[in-house]
This record gives structure tokens, C-alpha cells and sequence, in this order.
């Protein structure tokens, strides 16, 4: 790691906790690039986020809060505050409310503390930003606390940076598993962080066999280990065997998969805005969230199918639903009228 002490601005943004969160703070990391071209900008993100940022050509590091591991409990906490100082930050920008971490930047002696106006921690904070109105998107928010407006039309869309090495290995696994011969490829993202915003996996099921059985389509399902299960219920649902991909790439290679793709079926996830970065085409299902605050944008070819004439009020971001009604309403004749309004698949003759 090469730490660049001569700059003048030394910067860190705190990064927030959930894949498509990491993604929308792309514009905001780029602004701040744009405003201090000279500056040595770090991102203090989770774990499992890390991978969407390494590689970004507007950060100089990409630092890890771990804290479930080295910075667990007070001494952890120590260990990061020690870690802080020793880079010398003199700002940070703080994109999600929290008394602990924000205290941490705090003891870490970080002059400049900017963040949004919040309950939790904002009486540590030395610019104070009130949160914007209007619904905007959220990383349209997260634009707001760096430059103080949305962000521009020419500007609206993600970083994320892949190698050759990850195009590379999508290009052989194609190849090892027989996949797009001759043939388009569809991928299905079936997992999401909470299970009411998943499409239902019978519906899923039915899609698979449409698209293989008339479309000649090849079917992966994408997701990680934990997603496995999830897939392989839905494979034996099926008539037709889609080919399950779940934990066998990196979030890396998952984007030059998608990319390969002629187009990504997914809900409200993260991987559906990975799909965004890559500029790929996906069918995007929303029911309990809010594509107005987190739906995909960029330079993809999207499109938003959402839930409509529900007895109940959408978005609610319910977490005790007992029906799952908003996604259910979503059939799967409207995704496949609407990839054929697109002229995105085919019908087979």
C-alpha cells in the first residue's frame, strides 16, 4: 500500500453496508475525484462490499471495517481509530448515520466530520447537512452530501471496475459449460437480502421453462453459496434444467457474466445493479421497495415492472408481511411481454 502523504486533502468516505448501497456511492466518490484532483481518497467499507470498490481509478485505497474480526468490540474499535490516525485524514464523509463509527472518526482526529442531519450521531459531526427532500434517489442522496445537488444527467450512472483476468474467466466458463453456443443467455437472479423482495421461485421455475422452451434460450441462475438452495428448488420445479451458477463466480466475474448476457431477470438486489454498471439489459421486479429510491439507473437497458392495483400500499418495506402479495402479482407473462416489447428475446418460430 502506497500512501501519498505530499497530497494536500487527505479524504475517506464511509462507506454504507449493502451491495447496491456501495454502488450508488459511486457518483459521490467520482465528485469528490472531480473537486480534488490532487487529494489521497480512501473508502472504509464491509466486507462483503469490498470487492465492488477494489479497482475503482477514483480511490487510492480501499480500507475494510471488519467488524466482526480485527475491529470487533472496544479493543477492535481501538485497533481502527489507531488505523485511521496513522493515515492521517483530515475529512471524511460520512454516507451512513452511525454513533460508532462516527465516533471513531471522531477519537481518529479527523478535522472535518460531514454527514447528513440524523438523531444518532450528527452532534459529532462538524458540517451537518440536512437530508434532501423530494424522493430522490438514493444515490442522488448520497451525490447531495458532496456536491449539494443531484447528480447530473452526463454523470448518472455506476462505477464498477472488472478485469481482463475476470472477462477472461467468464469467456472459458462459458465455453467449459457449454453455454451460449449459438444461443442467447438469460440470467436469473433469484436471491435478494430479505426474502419478501424476491420474486416467488414457482414463478421462476415457469420462466425457465419459457425461456428455454420457447426461446432457446440458455438459463444460468446466478446468486452466491447461500443462494444454492433457493436455485436448486427452483431447478427441480422445472421441467427444463437451467444451469446453476450460485458461488462460482466472484461479484467480479458475476458482472462480466452479466455483461455476456442478453439479458438479467432480477428483483430488487444488489447483483441487478452490478448488471446497471455493466451495461447490460435486465428486467428489473419490484414490489415492497421503491425503484424511485433504489431502482437501477445508468447506461443499461432497463426495464422497471412493478406491482399495480394492490389492496395494499406500496412501497411498504413490510418485513411482516405473511402473503408476498405485490411480488406474486408480477406474472410471468408480463416479464416475457415485456422482453418481447423490447425486442431484447424472440419467440421461437
Amino acid at each position: 500500500m502506497f500512501e501519498d502523504f505530499s497530497a494536500k486533502e487527505r479524504i475517506l468516505v464511509v462507506e454504507v453496508n449493502w451491495l447496491g448501497d456501495v454502488l450508488f456511492s459511486t457518483p459521490a466518490i467520482r465528485a469528490i475525484r472531480a473537486r480534488f484532483p490532487g487529494a489521497y481518497i480512501a473508502a472504509l467499507v464491509v466486507p462483503r462490499c469490498r470487492a465492488l470498490l477494489h479497482g475503482n481509478n477514483y480511490l487510492d485505497e480501499v480500507m475494510v471495517l471488519d467488524e466482526e474480526g480485527r475491529h470487533k468490540g472496544p479493543i477492535g474499535k481501538l485497533r481502527l481509530i489507531a488505523e485511521l490516525r496513522s493515515r492521517r485524514f483530515d475529512t471524511a464523509y460520512i454516507l451512513r448515520a452511525s454513533l460508532t463509527r462516527t465516533l471513531c472518526i471522531f477519537l481518529a482526529g479527523i478535522k472535518k466530520r460531514i454527514g447528513y442531519v440524523n438523531k444518532k450521531s450528527d452532534f459529532l459531526l462538524t458540517q451537518k447537512v440536512p437530508v434532501p427532500k423530494g424522493g430522490l434517489h438514493r444515490a442522488d442522496i448520497y451525490y447531495y452530501l458532496v456536491a449539494k445537488t443531484k447528480i447530473p444527467d452526463g454523470e448518472r450512472h455506476y462505477d464498477f471496475f472488472v478485469s481482463s483476468e475476470d472477462r477472461k474467466f467468464i469467456d472459458g466458463f462459458l465455453q467449459q459449460h457449454s453455454l451460449g453456443a449459438g444461443k442467447r443467455i438469460v440470467v436469473l437472479h433469484v436471491g435478494g437480502n430479505w426474502d419478501l423482495k424476491r420474486w416467488p421461485k414457482e414463478y421462476f421455475a415457469d420462466i425457465v421453462d419459457e425461456l428455454i422452451s420457447h426461446y432457446g434460450a440458455d438459463v444460468i441462475i446466478s446468486g452466491s453459496f447461500v443462494d444454492h438452495i433457493l436455485a436448486k428448488e427452483i431447478s427441480d420445479l422445472a421441467k427444463h434444467k437451467p444451469f446453476i451458477a450460485c458461488g462460482l463466480t466472484t461479484l467480479k466475474q458475476l458482472g462480466c457474466l452479466f455483461a455476456k448476457s442478453d439479458l438479467v431477470i432480477s428483483a430488487d438486489s444488489g447483483p441487478l445493479h452490478i448488471a446497471m454498471a455493466m451495461q447490460a439489459r435486465a428486467v428489473s421486479l419490484f414490489g415492497p421497495t421503491s425503484p424511485e429510491m433504489t431502482g437501477p439507473f445508468g447506461r443499461g437497458d432497463f426495464s422497471v415492472l412493478r406491482s399495480k392495483d394492490m389492496p395494499c400500499a406500496i412501497p411498504c418495506y413490510n418485513l411482516e408481511c405473511k402473503d408476498n402479495i405485490c411480488m406474486r402479482s408480477i406474472s410471468v407473462q408480463q416479464v416475457l411481454d415485456e422482453v418481447e416489447k423490447r425486442g431484447w428475446l424472440k419467440r421461437l418460430k
